[in-house]
């Protein structure tokens, strides 16, 4: 509990200069077209963390959790080469086409929005390989159980970025926000490398990688198609009225960060703990610690929705309604981030459902789930954004968040009874 406790607060620590590092853009800037251009031209760097990210810690940090220093120095050392080698030819093509794409999945842009959301994508695009890279060296860290080395390296970055910020915003404008996205991806790359050990020259066909390459292709074949979601929400609130697009993000990324804070205490450090039940077939303490993850998240995500539906007017007014915001952005938002509740609660508690799969080395199963549910829920969310605008958008989000939860949960219950009642080896 201890432990939890102090991950919590480095989260929540950096939660706050996260925060702050959005709050003085938004304020200074005001909600509208730069702000419109700098959080579109974000989607593509956060994809790869959701697609990349997510996918490797579920995968590598039980994997990596068992093997001997050799083993783990090996294994981790090749991953995080060829995840870094992988993703900056892709972020040299992306630069490279940047205004043909742009115009694709932002419809609603003007010409100038355009151009301006091209130039600050393409800054955005640098950090996305510092991103990859992290992906790999936050898993190695939970994989050694170094979770405040990782916790803290983001906070590093965040205190070192805000203090540029500061003075770097009223001089270069929009362009200097860019800047620092790519800041906060690379300072922590950069602090976390040492956690891999001393140089180990990888082995390709080494049979940790091997597994972890069996494991991971499913999950990211799969993330592939329905955790473009993002993409969907930049291009149907791109055509709502300008600063929509801005106010839709800031709920987003709201409700995820405050999920992060208490899935980083609660959900991230019971990933090696499933992993040892798992492999000695403990399935009822599997079933148990998985149980007690899920009711602290419930508890803790419908507690700050509440608190949130209670307070959240005053407290939106008072952080950020000034400045360029006006009481028109705070009232929005406020609509928008409890039509979003889903994101918070559903997201929030399928964090600890889908690393319950991922302990016991089943990446196919939330995959296929993820995949059935965002495919059915697609058209529903661009049927409700033409019907109902922002509001209509964000309610189906939260119901797409909620029908994936109660898939995870009704299938891993059901799996887990299984393994349960089979007869224990002799």
């Amino acid at each position: 509990m201890r432990m939890n406790l102090a991950l919590g607060a480095l989260a929540a620590g950096n939660l706050v200069v996260g925060l702050l590092l959005q709050w003085y853009v938004v304020t200074r800037l005001g909600i509208g077209v730069p702000t419109d251009a700098l959080f579109a031209g974000m989607v593509v760097p956060q994809l790869v963390l959701t697609i990349l990210g997510g996918s490797l810690v579920h995968v590598l940090v039980p994997l990596l959790s068992g093997e001997g220093e050799a083993g783990f120095r090996e294994a981790a050392w090749g991953f995080v080469l060829a995840v870094t080698a992988l993703f900056s030819v892709i972020a040299i093509v992306l630069f490279v086409t940047a205004s043909f794409w742009i115009g694709l999945i932002l419809p609603g842009f003007s010409s100038s929005a355009r151009l301006l959301t091209v130039e600050l994508t393409r800054i955005q695009l640098i950090g996305m390989i510092f991103t990859a890279a992290i992906s790999v060296l936050w898993s190695a860290c939970y994989a050694r159980g170094q979770f405040f080395r990782a916790e803290i390296a983001p906070l590093i970055a965040s205190v070192v970025v805000l203090a540029f910020l500061i003075p770097a915003l009223p001089r270069f404008g929009v362009r200097a926000a860019a800047w620092a996205s790519v800041a906060r991806t690379a300072i922590p790359a950069l602090f976390l490398l040492p956690a891999l050990g001393r140089w180990h020259k990888p082995r390709v066909r080494s049979a940790t990688t091997r597994e972890g390459w069996r494991r991971l292709r499913p999950l990211l074949l799969g993330s592939v198609y329905y955790k473009t979601d993002p993409l969907v929400d930049r291009y149907l609130s791109s055509m709502a009225p300008s600063g929509g697009l801005s106010l839709f993000y800031l709920g987003q990324q709201i409700w995820a960060a405050g999920g992060q804070i208490i899935n980083k205490a609660i959900a991230a450090p019971m990933v090696p703990l499933l992993a040892v039940h798992a492999t000695a077939g403990d399935w009822k303490g599997f079933r148990s610690s998985f149980r007690r993850r899920l009711f602290w998240m419930t508890g803790l995500t419908v507690a700050a929705l509440l608190l949130f539906a209670a307070i959240g007017g005053p407290v939106l007014r008072l952080l950020i309604g000034h400045g360029g915001v006006t009481a028109e952005n705070v009232v929005s938002l406020r609509r928008v981030m409890l039509g979003l509740c889903g994101v918070l609660i559903g997201g929030s508690i399928g964090q600890v459902t889908s690393t319950s799969f991922y302990a016991y080395g089943d990446t196919r199963t939330p995959t296929r789930l993820g995949v059935w549910t965002y495919t059915i829920f697609l058209p529903v969310k661009v049927l409700a954004f033409f019907s109902f605008g922002l509001i209509g958008l964000a309610v189906a989000t939260s119901v797409y968040y909620f029908a994936n939860l109660f898939l995870q949960i009704g299938f891993l219950e059901r799996k887990l009874g299984a393994l349960q009642a089979e007869p224990a080896l002799p």
